[in-house]
């Protein structure tokens, strides 16, 4: 079953595979089985970070396909992310130290600032007053920025780059990076196609990742009556068409957009699904129509987080 994954050129030289595994609301208890799972169908990246509370999990998974002998280290792509109460300067290389911990590994591949707005530091990941208001850090993510750059030099990550940053906010990060970031990963689907922000990177030599591609239908958030992504009458006609799913519709919509994409699942069946992709193509007319759908239909509005002055989703893209 397994197929060689295409990869996309990071900024720096390095390679990032296109389609990998996301790790976001995979429980313990079952993301390390998803893990092993989908490196045993083919994939050869895994998006992960601090805040999902399974990077022990997610470790041991990558460590059982490597001690099988089925991957080389050096073969797998592992991404995770500096969470928002870890923004300041002396505190970044400390948490990726600890995410490495986690992981049980050497070094990353690819690490990201998760998000620009910063919470107040030295307690909970997501910490309120008394009545329940948030409560925030008044550092800036360029001072973030530079001590990213020192977990490159010190040889704890491979690349480094960004997660839920708007046009503004890298170019206020390329103001003062010695190291410009090798990715910008955004919420990214049919509804929320990013055509602006993904030409904006790509402009400057950013890569882009998709999250949530497949609309966030677990999202905590969700209501029942809300739109479900993977329920669109044109996707399912369009599904019908080719003889897929809709969800592997979208997958293959962001791979053929040079989109790496990153989609979650813990059930074998899924992570195979997901990952058969390579085996047809969309028509132009097919990603043309797929692109009329955009809305700008963001899932992860997260609007509890609009006072805060670094939040990300008040520009145009």
């Amino acid at each position: 079953m397994a197929c060689k994954v295409p990869t996309v050129a990071l900024n720096n030289g390095l390679k990032m595979p296109i389609l990998g595994l996301g790790t976001w609301q995979s429980k313990t208890g079952e993301v390390a089985a998803a893990v092993k799972h989908a490196i045993g169908v083919g994939y050869r990246a895994i998006d992960g970070a601090f805040v999902y509370g399974n990077e022990k999990e997610v470790g041991e998974g990558i460590k059982a396909k490597i001690d099988d002998g089925t991957v080389k280290r050096e073969e797998l792509f592992v991404t995770s992310k500096l969470w928002n109460t870890f923004h300041s300067k002396d505190l970044v290389v400390p948490a990726l130290k600890k995410t490495l911990e986690l992981l049980g590994l050497d070094y990353i591949d690819l690490y990201l600032i998760h998000w620009p707005n910063g919470f107040q530091e030295g307690g909970e990941m997501f910490p309120t007053d008394a009545d329940g208001k948030n409560l925030y850090s008044d550092v800036d993510y360029t001072e973030t920025w530079a001590a990213m750059e020192q977990c490159v030099e010190l040889g704890l990550t491979k690349s480094i780059g960004l997660s839920n940053f708007n046009s503004k906010q890298i170019e206020r990060v390329l103001s003062v990076a010695k190291i410009t970031p090798a990715n910008n990963q955004c919420e990214c689907h049919p509804y929320l196609n990013q055509k602006k922000l993904i030409d904006y990177c790509t402009s400057k030599g950013i890569t882009f990742t998709a999250y949530s591609p497949l609309g966030a239908p677990q999202r905590p958030w969700a209501k029942d009556d809300d739109v479900r992504l993977l329920d669109d009458a044109k996707l399912k006609e369009l599904a019908a068409k080719h003889g897929k799913s809709t969800a592997q519709i979208l997958i293959k919509y962001q791979v053929q957009r040079g989109v790496i994409c990153i989609p979650k699942s813990v059930t074998p069946s899924r992570i195979e699904e997901n990952f058969n992709i390579f085996d047809f193509e969309l028509s132009a007319e097919d990603q043309a129509y797929i692109d009329t759908f955009d809305c700008n239909g963001r899932f992860l509005l997260l609007e509890w987080l609009k006072d805060h002055p670094h939040y990300p989703f008040a520009e145009e893209f």
